[in-house]
């Protein structure tokens, strides 16, 4: 299976402090594991920017030129918020992380490739369309999502979340899109506080799946054959998109499940035979959310690709 690696050396110059847990080693870590000869397979190219227009898919012209204009010099930093700070890389680093997952969402609706991987950071999953928060500048899977149905004509497109923080920004984007669709599993309570199950949606468009704090891999795989994965098969996505966050990884320090590789080996096989199976016709583009103890992060994002490659 030919699988898309989407990356750019701009996605490390976003650096919010030296005690910040979103940093610039976080990327690394990810190319690094994927640099080992089992990877070399991979179809490697550079994530291009995105345009303003394609931003506005999701955000408000307001919101998008603020972030752009926030430019600092030298090694100084604006902060947005109380987790959210941008340096002079950050806007160049916003734009090609979003771009990324237009290109890949081209791709592989091109035919180009089945399935690919964006290596990119900032995240984007907490970014609402106004707003952005929890490390996120703009809504890179929500953006991905309606570039797929603005370009390239899809009805309906699903995104599914596992990063153990509720995608608040995807869900805000998607409420009120009959044509889009969220399937998020997260530890609750937790950051941002969203996602509880009786969030729905407008169009009954959201399938959120609260864990508990210490939940293992067999209460996330309930979870999703139980809930999330019918869920996706009854809406029948063209598309499905992934915001793969690691840090729901027993030994990550932001929350407190206790998943494993193998169980991330597992979810991303399960979404890629779901995709197969449905209208998909097996198109499947990942984008890089969270994960924050590196070792940990990098042997999942390993583990995420290789099942890619071979599910």
């Amino acid at each position: 299976m030919t699988v898309l690696l989407l990356t750019h050396r701009a996605c490390l110059d976003h650096d919010m402090g030296d005690e910040h847990p979103e940093c610039p080693d976080r990327l690394r870590a990810v190319l690094r594991a994927l640099e080992a000869e089992e990877f070399m397979m991979l179809h490697r190219d550079q994530a291009p920017r995105a345009t303003r227009e394609q931003l506005c898919l999701i955000h408000p012209e307001s919101h998008v030129d603020a972030i752009l204009a926030v430019r600092p010099e030298g090694d100084a930093r604006v902060a947005l918020d109380a987790d959210t700070v941008m340096c002079a890389g950050s806007a160049e680093a916003a734009l090609r992380a979003a771009g990324a997952g237009i290109a890949a969402v081209d791709a592989v609706c091109r035919g180009e490739v089945l399935r690919a991987f964006c290596a990119v950071r900032p995240p984007g999953h907490h970014a609402e369309p106004d707003a952005p928060m929890g490390f996120c500048l703009f809504s890179n899977a929500a953006i991905a999502a309606r570039h797929a149905q603005v370009a390239h004509g899809l009805a309906r497109v699903a995104v599914a979340d596992f990063d153990v923080h509720h995608g608040n920004g995807t869900q805000a984007a998607f409420w009120d899109k009959p044509g889009l669709f969220l399937a998020s599993s997260h530890q609750m309570p937790l950051y941002p506080g969203t996602g509880a199950a009786a969030e729905r949606g407008r169009f009954n468009n959201i399938a959120n799946g609260p864990l508990h704090p210490g939940a293992n891999g067999a209460a996330f795989r309930a979870v999703w054959e139980d809930d999330l994965l019918p869920a996706l098969a009854a809406f029948d996505p063209e598309l499905l998109i992934i915001s793969a966050g690691f840090d729901a990884h027993a030994a990550d320090p932001l929350a407190q499940c206790r998943l494993r590789e193998v169980d991330y080996t597992w979810i991303t096989t399960e979404l890629c035979h779901l995709a197969q199976a449905g209208s998909a016709r097996g198109r499947v583009v990942s984008m890089l959310e969270g994960g924050y103890d590196l070792t940990a992060l990098a042997a999942s994002s390993a583990a995420h690709v290789r099942a890619l490659m071979e599910a």
